[in-house]
C-alpha cells in the first residue's frame, strides 16, 4: 500500500498594513566590514525612499516644505533624513546607530554612553593606523608573550586612566590631522591624555602562534614617512636595536628626554651594537631568569628575518595574538589600547579585528537589524525597523503624526498658505508685529518681502 504524503501548504505571509503615521527615532544595525558608516546611511536611505514604512515620513516632510516655500528642487529630492551616533571604522563590525527624522538629535546620548567591544590584538608589529589596515612602521620580537604576561599588562588599564588618541584618527591639531604631521616628518605636537574609563577588561580567548589566520600587514612604510610615525606612536630604537616603546598609556617624557628619543630615531643604525651577557635579560621587568634567557637566545636572529616567516606556517615564528572584551566610557580608543598592550609587554602590537557588540541599550542578537536582512523581502526588515521605531518613540512619550489623505489636505492647501503668509508678516524680521505694513515685490525678484522697517514705518 502506498503511502500518501500531504502536499506542503504554502503560508502567504500579508504585506504589513498601509499606514498614515511618521514615524521617527532611533534603531540599530549591525554594520557590516569594509564599509563606511557614511556608506550604510546612504544604502538605508536607499532602502528607505521606496518603502512604505516611511512614505508618511516623506510626505509629511514634502508638505511642510511646500509651505515653506522650498525650492522645487529640494523638494523633488527629498530623502529620509538618517544621522549615526558614532563612526566605526571600515574594518569594525557591530552595533551602529542610526537616527530618523527627529530622531537625528537625540544621537549625541548616544555617543556619551557606554560601549561594548571584542578586539584581537597581533603582537609583534606596528602600523601608523594602530590596526591591520595601516603600513607596518615597527617590528620587535614576540616569543616571550604569554598568556599570563598579558593578563597580568592588562590590570594596568582597568578602571579610570589617561590614553593618548591613535595617531592616525580623524583628530586636528592646530587645524591639521595628526597622519598628516607623521607623513611630512616635520615637528610633531604633542597630544594630550584624554581621561577614560575601562569598567570591564578581559582576555577571553588566547590564539597561540599557528591557531590563527591574522597576519601582519605587507605593505612598509619608508622614508620620511617611517620616521614621522615612529616619532608621533612613541617608538624608538634603543642602542641593542631592539625597538622598545617607553610612552605608554599617555604618560610624558620631559623635553630632554623626548629630544633624546627624537635624535636616536633619527640616528638609527650609528651607534655600536652592545655586547649582551648571558646574565643581562634583552627584556627587562616582566620574566623569570629562566624565560628571560631563553627569550635572548630566540632573539638572535634579525628582524627582518623574524617578520619574513610564513604566518601559515604552524612555526614558533608566527606571532601570538589575544582576544579581549571590554567595556568603555565614551572617547576611549581601543586601536590605542592595542598599541599600548603590546608596549607593556616589550613587544609592539595592533589591533587585527573589532566588533562593537553593544552601544547603550542595543546589542548585537536582541534588539539590532542584521544588515543582511536588508537584501530580503521589504515585508521582513519594514516589520523590524517599525517595531524598533515605535518602542523608541514609546519611550520618549512622542505621538506620532497622522497624515491626512492627499485629497484633504488639497482641500485645506490654500488656507495654510494663508496662515503661513499671515504669520510670517507678523514675525518678520523687517516688520515686527505692528500693523499697517504691507506685502510687495522686491524690483526683479519673485519673492515678497515686507516693506515696514525696524522701526513701524513703512518705505
Amino acid at each position: 500500500m502506498t503511502a500518501v504524503v500531504p502536499l506542503a501548504r504554502t503560508i502567504m505571509v500579508s504585506s504589513p498594513k498601509e499606514s498614515h503615521r511618521v514615524l521617527e527615532g532611533i534603531f540599530a544595525i549591525n554594520k557590516p566590514q569594509w564599509q563606511s558608516s557614511a556608506g550604510v546611511l546612504r544604502n538605508l536611505q536607499n532602502y528607505f525612499q521606496d518603502s512604505r514604512l516611511f512614505a508618511p515620513w516623506l510626505t509629511s516632510t514634502r508638505r511642510s516644505m511646500i509651505l515653506s516655500s522650498s525650492k522645487e528642487k529640494h523638494i523633488r529630492n527629498l530623502k529620509v533624513k538618517l544621522g549615526h551616533g558614532g563612526t566605526l571604522d571600515p574594518l569594525a563590525t557591530g552595533v551602529l546607530i542610526v537616527g530618523v527624522g527627529k530622531g537625528t538629535k537625540c544621537l549625541q546620548r548616544f555617543l556619551e554612553c557606554t560601549k561594548s567591544y571584542e578586539c584581537v590584538v597581533l603582537f609583534g608589529a606596528a602600523t601608523d593606523s594602530y590596526d591591520a589596515v595601516g603600513k607596518v612602521v615597527s617590528r620587535a620580537p614576540y616569543q616571550h608573550v604569554t598568556k599570563e604576561i598579558v593578563e597580568k599588562a592588562l590590570e594596568g588599564f582597568k578602571g579610570k586612566i589617561m590614553q593618548k588618541p591613535s595617531v592616525f584618527s580623524a583628530l586636528k591639531v592646530d587645524g591639521k590631522k595628526m597622519y598628516e604631521y607623521a607623513r611630512e616628518g616635520g615637528d610633531i605636537p604633542e597630544v594630550q591624555a584624554r581621561p577614560v574609563e575601562v569598567h570591564e577588561l578581559e582576555l577571553v580567548e588566547w590564539l597561540e602562534p599557528g591557531a590563527h589566520e591574522y597576519t601582519w600587514p605587507k605593505e612598509e612604510a619608508e622614508g620620511i614617512e617611517k620616521v614621522g610615525a615612529e616619532k608621533l606612536m612613541g617608538v624608538r630604537k634603543t642602542r641593542e636595536g631592539v625597538e622598545d616603546g617607553e610612552e605608554v598609556r599617555g604618560v610624558k617624557r620631559s623635553r630632554e628626554e623626548q629630544e633624546e628619543m627624537d635624535n636616536l630615531i633619527t640616528d638609527a643604525g650609528s651607534y655600536p651594537k652592545k655586547i649582551k651577557t648571558a646574565d643581562e635579560p634583552e627584556m627587562t621587568g616582566a620574566l623569570p631568569v629562566e624565560d628571560a634567557q631563553q627569550t635572548i637566545e630566540s632573539s638572535e636572529k634579525p628582524l627582518e628575518q623574524l617578520a619574513e616567516a610564513p604566518a601559515d606556517s604552524g612555526s614558533n615564528l608566527q606571532p601570538p595574538a589575544a582576544r579581549l572584551r571590554m567595556t568603555v566610557t565614551s572617547g576611549f580608543y581601543v586601536r590605542s589600547l592595542c598599541h599600548d598592550l603590546g608596549l607593556a609587554v616589550n613587544s609592539l602590537g595592533l589591533m587585527s579585528s573589532l566588533i562593537r557588540t553593544r552601544q547603550g541599550d542595543y546589542s548585537l542578537g536582541h534588539n539590532v537589524l542584521e544588515y543582511s536582512d536588508l537584501v530580503k523581502s521589504p515585508e521582513e526588515w519594514e516589520t523590524k525597523v517599525q517595531k524598533y521605531l515605535e518602542e523608541f518613540m514609546e519611550k520618549e512619550g512622542w505621538e506620532a503624526e497622522e497624515v491626512e489623505d492627499e485629497e484633504e489636505w488639497q482641500a485645506n492647501r490654500k488656507e495654510r498658505l494663508e496662515d503661513r503668509k499671515e504669520n510670517d508678516r507678523y514675525t518678520s524680521y523687517r516688520g515686527g508685529r505692528n500693523e499697517g505694513g504691507r506685502w510687495r515685490s522686491k524690483k526683479g525678484s519673485k519673492r515678497n518681502f515686507y516693506s515696514k522697517d525696524m522701526r513701524g514705518r513703512n518705505d
